[in-house]
């Protein structure tokens, strides 16, 4: 149906474009004590109520900090923030707290759970967290993970668009069409991210139970991307076929939720999903606006659980799945063979070579051809380049260099020892927030005030190249030039550009 998507992007020149492509990085994270033990400490108070902050949220348990980038075309840009975010976050919590960095959670007995299924602030969501609880238990709901959202610059749809007039008689279902092309592509090349990401060997004490503990006795690629981590459960009628057309999603988690198998939408766990309309339903006339992918395991050699060489990975190989053709005949097979294959690159071990790994060096090589065909930039090729290396060496990958750090089965130390780590190069920075380290003292100590508080911020350059801050909240927009934020008290000051705010937060704290 979307023949020669690569042909046409290079005759309308939009490559480029689409390496603009906006991006944003969703990123859980454990709050943890000295111990390694997950924090009992409540929601750190000097943040805004979670019922509105756009940046800082928490999840399942109370522990379980999220953090929430802006979209972004420059990958820099979004991991530019998310540093600040990190710090913000860091600079707040108690210090007694750093962040676990493992996406499997860490030791934990029977009071822990207990702790978290008694402790929950956000009484909206009570009784979904009751629900989930009940089907799932604590400890599948608190394993941690990085999710990226993506969008395809509308330019380029409009562009694209023009070459498939005769075969969609809307622009809102050719963007379907090529976003439901890249869902079920990134589907079916699922196991090549769990080989190349995957940094879950193994689960600490008390995350499986005993008759689980023992199908699992070695190390593995990712447990959170197996059969064992972050799924529906089989009876809930979502499996990975669910992707065999975008009608078929959409009915198919409609007849989940109605059948009373899922919750909401929001309780299906796919490796990817539909964003930009509330009801499911209207995805079909208003369109799919961005894709949220939600297979990346936190990264736990970096400080902010992605690095920069996986982020120009992702985004053109995302590209690549975007202009790849899928078999639509044969598409409900293919997936649910995908779903297999990416389980067992799952769950073989860390060291070992993938029993993919044929089929990979073929992607890598039709990669590379890719991006020298439409001119991509050097930082993307040098990724690409070494990825195709961890494809033939298994010991490059996360999980394998893991391995070294398991002591008596366990990564307790290894974890407690990178968290503090982390915790003390933030906290000793030479300024407030690092990647603002161009502006003032007092701008970036507005800002980190602002990120507190839950109110939005951008940081431009004016057509005089003057940078100016813009703060928004509640849909009001303050604007303020960097060089003129004096020595104010930066929270009276916020109180007193936004009072709905501080209202707000008394309200509801959290």
């Amino acid at each position: 149906m979307l023949k020669n998507l690569l042909k046409y992007i290079q005759e309308e020149h939009v490559a480029e474009q689409l390496y603009h492509s906006l991006i944003g990085i969703e990123i859980e994270e454990h709050r943890i004590d000295n111990h390694g033990k997950l924090s009992q400490k409540p929601y750190p108070q000097n943040l805004g109520s979670r019922r509105y902050h756009p940046y800082l949220q928490s999840d399942f348990s109370e522990s379980m900090n999220e953090i929430i980038t802006d979209p972004n075309p420059n990958i820099g840009g979004v991991l530019d923030q998310l540093d600040t975010l990190q710090t913000v976050l860091i600079r707040s919590v108690d210090k007694s707290e750093s962040f676990w960095p493992l996406s499997m959670p860490p030791a934990m007995d029977a009071e822990d759970k207990e702790f978290i299924q008694g402790h929950f602030g956000r009484p909206a969501y009570a009784k979904y967290r009751d629900y989930l609880t009940k089907k799932y238990g604590v400890a599948r709901k608190i394993i941690t993970g990085v999710h990226v959202n993506f969008s395809i610059p509308e330019p380029v749809i409009n562009r694209l668009y023009v070459h498939y007039q005769d075969q969609f008689k809307s622009l809102v279902g050719f963007k379907n069409a090529l976003y439901f092309q890249l869902a079920q592509n990134f589907v079916l090349h699922r196991w090549l991210l769990t080989y190349l990401f995957g940094a879950s060997p193994i689960a600490e004490k008390g995350f499986f139970s005993e008759e689980d503990a023992k199908k699992l006795n070695h190390p593995v690629r990712s447990i959170r991307n197996s059969i064992y981590g972050y799924v529906n459960e089989p009876d809930d009628k979502v499996d990975t076929t669910i992707y065999t057309s975008l009608d078929h999603y959409i009915d198919g988690i409609n007849d989940a939720i109605k059948d009373h198998n899922l919750y909401s939408t929001a309780e299906f766990y796919g490796p990817v999903r539909l964003r930009g309309q509330e009801a499911i339903k209207d995805y079909r006339t208003k369109g799919i606006s961005y894709l949220e992918f939600r297979v990346l395991d936190n990264t736990p050699f970096t400080p902010n659980g992605i690095s920069r060489h996986a982020m120009y990975f992702l985004k053109f190989f995302l590209v690549y799945l975007l202009v790849t053709p899928v078999d639509h005949e044969n598409v409900a097979d293919d997936l649910k063979q995908s779903f297999a294959d990416n389980n067992q690159v799952a769950l073989e071990n860390p060291d070992q070579p993938t029993f993919k790994m044929a089929e990979g060096i073929k992607i890598f090589n039709d990669l590379i051809a890719m991006a020298k065909s439409l001119h991509a930039h050097s930082e993307q090729l040098q990724a690409l380049d070494d990825f195709s290396e961890v494809i033939t060496h298994p010991e490059l990958t996360a999980s394998a260099m893991l391995l070294q750090h398991i002591q008596n089965g366990s990564l307790m130390d290894f974890g407690v020892t990178v968290a503090k780590r982390w915790r003390a190069q933030r906290l000793a920075a030479p300024t407030l927030l690092p990647s603002m380290g161009n502006l003032s003292f007092d701008a970036q100590r507005l800002i980190f005030h602002a990120i507190q508080l839950g109110i939005r911020y951008y940081v431009v350059k004016d057509e005089d190249g003057e940078s100016l801050i813009t703060l928004t909240y509640d849909n009001v927009t303050q604007v303020i030039y960097t060089d003129k934020v004096g020595k104010v008290e930066p929270l009276q000051y916020l109180y007193d550009l936004f009072p709905g705010i501080k209202k707000a937060a008394e309200q509801d704290n959290h």
